[in-house]
């Protein structure tokens, strides 16, 4: 009966990193600790090999962390997120998601975070290195960054988005799944933002700056007209030559960007003077928001 080398045993694709079984059993147990020995090969920490002796690339500290995790762990957060292609965003360390009640991992260099729900509904079964969807992994990024990091989370989302790294349905539904968490009213307006779901302007906390700072009641939607047809503003006071809009998601696509400053330069042009805000600004920044609108129209006349 033939015989099969160590050597002949297929060889896991992970940039070199082994589980120190998987090393044995294709090398040999004396070729392994040879090559330790010998310091052609590493070992970052136990029950893991690296076949070289340099510093470990980004990819190789991932695989790192995740095969010295518990098993049925995965890559999350932005770590996961880069892998799937999102693009403008870093990641410092490897983020694992560890299945609650698991041991942390001795790896140093890794972020753990423990969940309930690693099924397949959130964790995709046939990517590699193991992690979790991108929806999934948008929602957790988000709800890990600190108090004070708003807008990055937002950000996170609405970039997801429009990268078509994910579709608004699926980031509700890992949302729900995800269960109480940082940032989850911040979250699900910034899902909302992405989905059209709401106005461009958000009328009720718009409202509500302008009954705090007693400001005049303005022409919403207000029709203008220029060489190529009709514009439409959210909000104009005609009297005092004012006028804002409010985006409800950054424009990241060059083309959109281009398109809006040509359209706004065209209405302060034609029109009134005009302010732009982030639908994010009228809820969250309102009191800069309020600065700058009393500003202008005192500008345009209004003596309040």
């Amino acid at each position: 009966m033939a015989m099969v080398l160590a050597t002949e045993l297929p060889v896991p694709d992970r940039d070199g990193v082994l589980t120190a079984a998987e090393a044995c059993a294709a090398f040999g147990r004396g070729h392994v600790r040879a090559q330790l020995a010998a310091r052609r090969w590493q070992r970052p920490r136990r029950g893991i090999i690296v076949r070289h002796n340099g510093p470990l690339t980004a990819p190789q500290t991932e695989w790192v962390a995740l095969l010295g995790s518990p098993p049925g762990s995965a890559l999350g957060g932005m770590t996961a997120l880069l892998r799937d292609g999102l693009e403008g965003f870093t990641s410092p360390l490897p983020r694992v998601v560890i299945p609650e009640g698991r041991r942390r991992p001795a790896h140093p260099l890794c972020v753990p975070h423990w969940s309930r729900e690693l099924s397949d509904a959130d964790v995709h079964p046939l990517r590699t290195p193991r992690r979790t969807r991108p929806q999934r992994s948008l929602v957790d990024e988000a709800s890990w960054c600190a108090w004070g990091q708003e807008r990055h989370a937002r950000s996170l989302v609405l970039a997801g988005v429009q990268q078509r790294l994910v579709v608004t349905r699926d980031l509700r539904d890992a949302l729900t799944r995800r269960g109480p968490c940082r940032h989850r009213g911040l979250i699900i307006e910034s899902i909302l933002d992405a989905a059209g779901g709401v106005q461009s302007l958000p009328e009720r906390d718009f409202d509500l700056i302008r009954r705090e700072r007693r400001l005049p009641e303005p022409d919403r939607q207000s029709v203008g007209r220029r060489a190529d047809g009709k514009y439409y503003l959210d909000v104009e006071w005609r009297r005092y030559d004012a006028g804002c809009e409010v985006h409800g998601i950054p424009h990241l696509a060059v083309r959109q960007w281009e398109s809006d400053l040509e359209r706004a330069n065209e209405i302060s042009i034609g029109g009134p003077r005009l302010l732009l805000f982030s639908s994010y600004a009228v809820r969250r920044h309102q009191q800069r928001v309020g600065d700058q609108l009393e500003r202008l129209l005192r500008r345009g006349g209004w003596r309040g």
